[in-house]
């Protein structure tokens, strides 16, 4: 498996994590099943949250994995904090901290590679975000940060307090979902792909080695459905599928390498818990799209080029 450096880390993690927040879909046997296939495909990175589940996903995985200190030494665990479930976000330094340890308890580890903010928190008072970081930074429990669903200003305001680089931003892309792109493509235009929904953030996370990681990189709209197979994208199932066969892959595999085909390094995070998908999802890490097809692609889904 490709492997990229998780922003300014110096860790290295492969180019395809597999987000763990359906596991709890799967039983026992073929929770530990998963598991194993995606060890086996280089898939070493396991991305979770505290609301999975509602913690359960967090169990439910160390369970599977069979947790232990051999094998911990083996995978790359991230989790995310801040949601309360259907009430309010919450960055508060005793939150953070109180979740870190009910992380850390269900998934039976000392210590989280990556912790990341789950979606802006509007009552954020950095300094103490920053006291949190710190002290669970200092204490072992969390080596490194990140965020998600943030602008550049929002991490600006984080990273003026937070010591420690952020090393992670996590946003929803897809072909479908790449507002990111065309706000960079239509620039000085009065469409409607050139309005700036997000503060430049691909260009911001480039500038300052931030790795975005995607998720719902299959989906369009926010969970409205796979575009792969939709009867809705007509013109960009029929371009994915005739590249697929010239590179003899499934259409999971070209809709996945052309995210990672991006210069800006993403880690994709695959949300599915079939095992075959995921192979199918990995086959990305070793297809380089030309240029002339990942513009293919892009049109293809009803974007455009001024």
């Amino acid at each position: 498996m490709r492997t990229i450096e998780l922003g300014k880390s110096g860790m290295q993690v492969p180019v395809i994590a597999s987000g763990c927040m359906r596991i709890n879909n799967l039983d026992e046997k073929q929770a530990a099943s998963f598991v194993d296939k995606a060890l086996s495909l280089g898939v070493n990175f396991f991305e979770h949250a505290d609301i999975y589940g509602g913690g359960e996903c967090e169990k439910i995985f160390s369970k599977a994995i069979g947790m232990n200190p051999s094998v911990r030494e083996k995978i790359i665990l991230q989790s995310k904090c801040g949601i309360v479930s259907g009430k309010m976000y919450d960055f508060s330094k005793e939150h953070i901290l109180k979740s870190v340890d009910g992380i850390l308890k269900r998934l039976q580890t000392e210590y989280l590679d990556v912790l990341v903010l789950h979606r802006p928190d509007a009552l954020m008072e950095p300094e103490e975000v920053a006291e949190a970081f710190t002290q669970l930074r200092e204490s072992g429990k969390v080596r490194h940060f990140g965020v998600s669903n943030h602008k550049p200003s929002q991490i600006e305001l984080l990273q003026k307090y937070v010591e420690y680089p952020l090393v992670t931003d996590q946003l929803q892309f897809s072909v479908t979902n790449s507002s990111m792109i065309e706000s960079g493509m239509e620039v000085n235009m009065t469409t409607p792909g050139a309005v700036d929904r997000d503060g430049s953030v691909l260009d911001y996370c480039r500038i300052h080695d931030i790795t975005i990681q995607t998720w719902s990189p299959f989906q369009y709209g926010f969970f409205e459905g796979v575009f792969l197979g939709s009867e809705k994208f007509p013109k960009l199932n029929q371009k994915i599928d005739e590249i697929a066969e010239k590179y003899g892959v499934t259409n999971t595999t070209i809709a996945s390498a052309w995210i990672l085909r991006h210069p800006a390094h993403m880690q994709l995070i695959a949300g599915t818990m079939n095992e075959k998908r995921l192979e199918e999802v990995c086959a990305a890490a070793d297809i380089t799209l030309t240029r002339e097809e990942w513009y293919e692609i892009y049109l293809s889904a009803g974007h455009m080029l001024p």
